[in-house]
């Protein structure tokens, strides 16, 4: 079985809240764009936590209005061996190095992990981060998790406290979650 590898990391200077997946699923890898499958509701949901019509944008707009809010988007796994899309199958993985792109992100004040495998991975990856960053733990945006949009939505919205304009003398390492 050959690998599946994940798509670089989608950031910027001005990143304030890093989104981590777990690794892409087999429509995002076959069209390599993150969250491709039309079921998964990520471009919906971080696109109600913007205000912005994401999913009526084409994919390469969708990745600089993310920026534009200083979004960014990567994978706990970069490699694994893994039949069809479920997080329960990924085998053999080999993780990113979240460590040295948490640290390379001079406005990063939190690290949102879509769904429970990129959770418990993630947070073992960042262990070295804890307390310098927030991290914040959200349903999965996809399909197999059965959670109602509005649920989901409800505790996506929490994401909106680290967009935020900072107030006078706040830094997004710092400020408290509004």
């Amino acid at each position: 079985m050959t690998p599946k590898r994940c798509f670089p990391p989608v950031v910027d200077a001005n990143t304030q809240v890093l989104v981590l997946g777990s690794l892409p699923g087999e429509v995002s890898l076959a069209q390599s764009q993150y969250y491709a499958h039309k079921q998964n509701r990520f471009w919906h949901l971080i696109g109600d936590v913007t205000g912005e019509d994401l999913p009526g944008l084409d994919y390469a707009t969708r990745l600089q209005t993310l920026l534009r809010h200083r979004i960014g988007l990567w994978d706990v796994v970069a490699e694994a061996q893994r039949e069809g899309s479920l997080d329960s199958r990924i085998r053999n993985h080999a993780s990113n190095d979240l460590l040295a792109l948490v640290e390379s992100l001079p406005h990063l004040g939190a690290v949102a992990f879509n769904g429970g495998t990129a959770t418990r991975l993630g947070l073992r990856a960042l262990r070295e981060a804890a307390g310098k960053v927030e991290f914040i733990s959200l349903p999965s945006s996809s399909p197999a998790y059965t959670l109602a949009y509005a649920e989901k939505l409800k505790a996506w919205q929490v994401l909106r406290n680290w967009l935020a304009e900072p107030g006078a003398g706040d830094t997004p390492r710092t400020r408290a979650v509004r």
